[in-house]
Order: structure tokens, then sequence, then C-alpha cells
């Protein structure tokens, strides 16, 4: 198994074997980095590796994010087997959209564990990695954090707080670390799945023409802006949720 030389960067990517966080571990790679992706569902990791021919360079790590033992193992295993780690992408999210009166205590935690607690175990347990690397951190929000829709209370809390904890990290964890998010809006991940979910999008007009930028988003766009945010050439930027999202956060919609 290939482990990193000192010129070889290596990332963690939770929730990296499907949409987003498989655009961007594409992304990583394609860029030379040796690419951990840690995911719950191995059959969707399993094919992500067989798709990438068994890149040597792409490892896979099943790790349920909700589950504190599973991440201080995860990150002992990246530790292990790549001897450092400078980039961390916490990708992982899940959301359970129902009416705020029919939404379940339990489902309001796990929608917390999975998208904002995970976030911070995984920085807790990996900071002494990322700092030794002088590493950058990159959380994927939500457009959902700055505006809403209907029955999303539990997403919305969620992703906002992982726009707070963005700044709130940049600057306990700075300035040996780098910490940013970005926060989506329409990202198109139907052919970005495992095959037993995977379908090829179909948008009408609207949906494309409502986007100021005139289209839907893909994971590529996502997965450049964290390569950006990565690099050295982002170096004076942290603390900062950016909005990939066509425009929409900004445009004003009126209901006739």
């Amino acid at each position: 198994m290939k482990t990193s030389t000192p010129k070889t960067r290596v990332a963690l990517v939770t929730g990296g074997a499907q949409g987003i966080g498989q655009g961007i571990a594409r992304r990583l790679l394609a860029d030379g980095m040796i690419v951990v992706i840690a995911d719950c569902d191995a059959g969707a990791s399993n094919e992500f590796l067989q798709e990438m021919g068994r890149d040597a360079r792409l490892l896979s790590i099943p790790t349920d994010v909700t589950r504190e033992a599973e991440i201080r193992r995860l990150v002992r295993a990246v530790a292990r087997r790549c001897r450092r780690l400078d980039a961390l992408v916490n990708n992982v999210g899940i959301g359970i959209n129902k009416p705020v009166e029919k939404l379940t205590l339990a489902e309001w935690n796990q929608v917390l564990a999975t998208n904002l607690t995970s976030l911070f175990l995984t920085v807790k347990y990996a900071a002494p990695l990322l700092r030794q690397a002088h590493g950058r951190i990159v959380n994927i929000a939500s457009t959902r954090a700055l505006q809403s829709e209907q029955n999303t209370e539990a997403y919305a809390a969620s992703k906002g707080g992982v726009v707070a904890l963005t700044h709130a990290l940049a600057v306990s964890l700075g300035p040996e670390i780098r910490v940013n998010g970005i926060c989506p809006g329409w990202i198109e991940v139907g052919d970005w799945q495992k095959a037993s979910r995977r379908h090829q999008p179909q948008h009408r007009a609207i949906d494309c023409l409502q986007h100021p930028a005139g289209r839907v988003g893909t994971p590529q766009d996502i997965a450049a802006l964290t390569a950006f945010l990565l690099s050295d050439e982002a170096g004076f930027i942290t603390g900062h949720c950016l909005p990939v999202d066509g425009g929409m956060t900004i445009k004003m919609i009126y209901e006739e």
C-alpha cells in the first residue's frame, strides 16, 4: 500500500464516496494528493474505488461519523497509514425534512450528530496532525444556513452551526491551521451516486434560468473552490463560508 512521502499531501474527506464528497475526492486526486474517504456506505466506497481503478492514492476507511470511537479510529488509521494529514474536508451530511410538529427529537439529534457534532469530533482528533503539517480545513455547510425552505429546521440549524463553528475554529486553530467553509446551493448529484441510486438528472428550463448563473450546480463547482481554499493561493483567507449557488442567495424573488 502506498503511503505519503514528504512531498505528497494527504486529504481526508468525510462522506467522500458519493455526491459532492466524491467530486471533491476526485479533484484532490487529480491535484496529486493522497485522498482518504471516510464513509459509512461501504458499498458506495467500494464502487468508487473500482471506478478509480483501485488507484493506490485513494484509500477508504469505513466510518460512522456519529460515533466518537470510530472517528478516533479513523484519525489513528490516517496517521498510521499516511503519517501526515494536510487537509480535512468535513463534507458528510444528511437532511430530514418534516414539519416541525412532526419532527421527532431523535430525528433532530440524528441530523445534528451527523452534520455538526461529527465536524467538531473530526477536527478535535485531527487537529494535532493538521497542526504538524500547517494544514487546512474546509467545512461543507449550505445556503440553508443563510436562507430557508419550509420544513428544514434540523438541517438549517445544523448548517448554521457549521458556519459559526468554522469561524470559531479559524480563530482558535490559527495561524497553524486555516479553516474555511463552503455553502453549496442547488448541486445536482443524481449521477454521482452509487449504481443502485444513480440517475440522469432532468432539469426544466426554469430550474436553470432561476439561477443568475443560468444553470444548476455540479459537484465539480464545489470541488474547484475546495481545492483553491486548500491551496497556498488562499493563504490569506480563513474563517469564511463562501456561497457557491449560481447567485441564488443574492436574488430577490417576489411571488405574484
